[in-house]
């Protein structure tokens, strides 16, 4: 096990715990979790993680000497990020019939560290690819845009950064071999000499810019591929997925900003989704520099990369979903035991909302439900993984009336369920029921109303009407509908710690 993560936190015990309760705890804990009787994805890596720490604290020697590495840590080695997890409910009732519980999981950087990296000034290094769309349809004012935003990106990266650029179209080329910024006005003349022509197949230039970046990959780095594009790529879809899966393994990310409404959105949100990244709707090419410029920005307000979160529900339980609240609202892939969630920046915190069903006639007492871990690489000094753990239980009983949940978790909640209310329409009309898309389309403008975002009921009300006569969301509309639902969970997890 790395010195640098922590063998007590795993177990849950004292640093100056005895022997016996360190095996106490590791029994306890390895019962849960053991696949013989734990089927949940997350039980094995966790499982892994517990073991390796109850190896190094029962051997007297091994923990001695991890115990005196840690009090000679300088304080740039001894920066964490946390964890808290909010269920919920902290009782339910024994009902005769399976139950839902929520568990929202903040993952956040400490005032101390933010403090000590404003006094430093401090950023992360970045070794950034961007990936442009440059077929024919990107023509005229929406490649001059992506252009001007990539000039803007030149200027704003540090010295000690690395950028490369790979345009594509039907076929790909690299515009700006990877190297520090060191000659600027040399790379500015190369990112204004790309023109468009041609159609558009992404994997060809995902493939090349995954080649640029992994010249520079390094795990003190923030190691980044942001894609462009306004078109849909066709029977290359596969090869790219097992890209991204190849290359998170690697410790790259992939983010995708879709121009226009002619882009193949779930199938961005899975790529990026592969990563811990994200995809973000373009409505104008106007918008172009400003997304660019405040991605860009954010990458460099990166405190832990590579931040991957582990659930394992106790034997019974199971995980039905989660979704990225913030900062980059997505819904996440649930069947790896590693969800990556991207990285954690230093003024904003990462938060991941878990949908468990409970069983039914649970036995009253106080019991465990789940384990969650969040594990990433620290940019400090030099990069070195952290790891923390939250073991959330809840008390059954009948004897008490419900609870009101906690207001951030109902405030995420409100939410999300508008994000889902577009999504069952949808999913309505890909059944040929217009009449329940029509229906839910419609109280979905009510809710919005609602909540005060009379332009975006507005658009609802238009796609309702649109799906009454033509039997069909315009393709604006429905990501318009999408992603601009996603943009109001920000308002739930998106603020400072």
């Amino acid at each position: 096990m790395d010195a640098t993560i922590n063998p007590y936190m795993i177990l849950g015990v004292a640093q100056d715990a005895l022997t016996e309760d360190i095996k106490q705890a590791y029994r306890r804990i390895a019962m849960r979790l053991h696949p013989d009787k734990n089927p949940n994805v997350g039980a094995v890596v966790q499982l892994q993680d517990v073991n390796a720490a109850y190896d190094l604290l029962i051997d007297s020697a091994s923990r001695a000497q991890y115990d005196e590495v840690v009090r000679q840590r300088t304080s740039a080695q001894q920066a964490e990020f946390l964890l808290r997890v909010t269920p919920s409910k902290r009782y339910v009732h024994p009902i005769q019939e399976p139950q839902i519980i929520y568990m929202l999981a903040e993952i956040y950087t400490g005032q101390s560290t933010i403090e000590e990296a404003d006094h430093r000034r401090q950023t992360a290094r970045l070794n950034l690819t961007l990936l442009l769309d440059r077929s024919n349809s990107m023509n005229g004012t929406r490649l001059d845009r992506v252009r001007a935003a990539a000039h803007q990106i030149i200027d704003m990266m540090n010295d000690g950064d690395f950028l490369s650029v790979v345009v594509f179209n039907d076929f790909a080329e690299v515009a700006v071999e990877a190297a520090p910024l060191e000659d600027r006005a040399l790379m500015k003349a190369r990112v204004s000499m790309i023109n468009a022509s041609g159609g558009t197949e992404i994997y060809r230039g995902l493939r090349l810019a995954v080649e640029q970046n992994r010249k520079n990959r390094a795990n003190q780095f923030v190691n980044h591929i942001i894609m462009l594009t306004d078109g849909n790529t066709y029977g290359d879809q596969p090869d790219c997925l097992a890209l991204a899966q190849e290359v998170n393994a690697e410790g790259i990310g992939i983010s995708a900003m879709g121009i226009g409404q002619e882009w193949n959105d779930e199938f961005l949100d899975k790529l990026t989704g592969l990563t811990g990244g994200g995809a973000e709707f373009i409505m104008s090419p106007n918008a172009v520099g400003r997304f660019l410029n405040d991605h860009v920005r954010n990458l460099a307000n990166t405190f832990a990369e590579r931040v991957v979160v582990s659930i394992a529900p106790d034997a019974e339980i199971s995980l039905e979903s989660a979704f990225r609240l913030s900062p980059k609202p997505q819904p996440l892939p649930i069947d790896n035991p590693l969800i990556p969630v991207g990285n954690l920046q230093y003024h904003r915190m990462t938060s991941i909302l878990f949908q468990l069903e409970l069983p039914a006639n649970l036995s009253p007492g106080f019991r465990s439900i789940a384990r969650i871990s969040a594990r990433g690489d620290i940019l400090q000094e030099n990069s070195y993984p952290f790891i923390a753990v939250s073991d959330i239980s809840l008390g059954v009983t009948s004897e008490l009336a419900d609870e009101e949940p906690p207001a951030n978790v109902i405030d995420a909640l409100g939410k999300l369920t508008l994000y889902r209310m577009q999504e069952r329409a949808h999913e309505a009309l890909e059944r040929g029921d217009t009449r329940e898309a029509t229906r839910r389309l419609e109280k979905l403008a009510t809710r919005l109303l609602e909540q005060g975002e009379a332009e975006l009921a507005q658009q609802a009300l238009a796609e309702a009407r649109q799906v009454a006569y033509t039997n069909t969301l315009s393709d604006r509309g429905r990501k318009t509908l999408k992603y601009q639902t996603r943009s109001l969970l920000l308002g739930s997890g998106d603020h400072d710690e």
